[in-house]
């Protein structure tokens, strides 16, 4: 856990969104998602990048069925509810730590306007109203749900969106 949050740590820093990158995003969302997508912090969508690479791994290995271009929109989209400054990475270091050492302090905070940790918490529910203005229905339910406890019935694009997430 500790070296993930590292790792995290030192890509964030170290982001980049190269001119192929660029073109994968053309290649799978449309001029509005693309407008929220590059809405977010280049470290997020760097994060978002990862996170839809992954899911093109996860679909070949995945057995089930399930749509890889519907799964890549989630991927690229799963994080619009951070837009660039709403979290810096000294806010989401600071979300992260007091939410995993003194969760009632961060909950505290929160209810007193600490605008880093409601995005940090909120970020989930705030994407997927970013996507029902799109019309992107059945993303936002994915989005909406992508940090939720898991349940037994949770649709298969939500495991992968999850474990793709996890693994970026």
């Amino acid at each position: 856990m500790m070296f993930g949050r590292i790792l995290q740590f030192f890509r964030a820093v170290t982001a980049k969104v190269s001119v192929d990158d660029g073109k994968y995003i053309s290649a799978h969302l449309n001029a509005e998602e693309q407008k929220i997508f590059f809405a977010m912090s280049v470290a997020d969508q760097a994060h978002s990048l990862r996170t839809a690479y992954t899911i093109e791994r996860l679909v070949i290995e995945d057995k089930r069925g399930v749509d890889k271009e519907f799964l890549i929109r989630c991927a690229l989209l799963h994080d619009v509810g951070r837009k660039a400054g709403d979290l810096t990475i000294r806010g989401k270091i600071f979300a992260v730590l007091v939410t995993t050492f003194a969760p009632r302090f961060a909950e505290r905070l929160e209810l007193n306007g600490n605008r880093a940790l409601y995005v940090y918490h909120h970020h989930a529910e705030l994407g997927a109203q970013k996507l029902q203005r799109l019309g992107l229905f059945k993303e936002a339910k994915i989005v909406a749900k992508h940090h939720a406890p898991p349940k037994p019935n949770d649709p298969p694009e939500l495991k992968l969106l999850r474990m793709a997430d996890n693994e970026n």
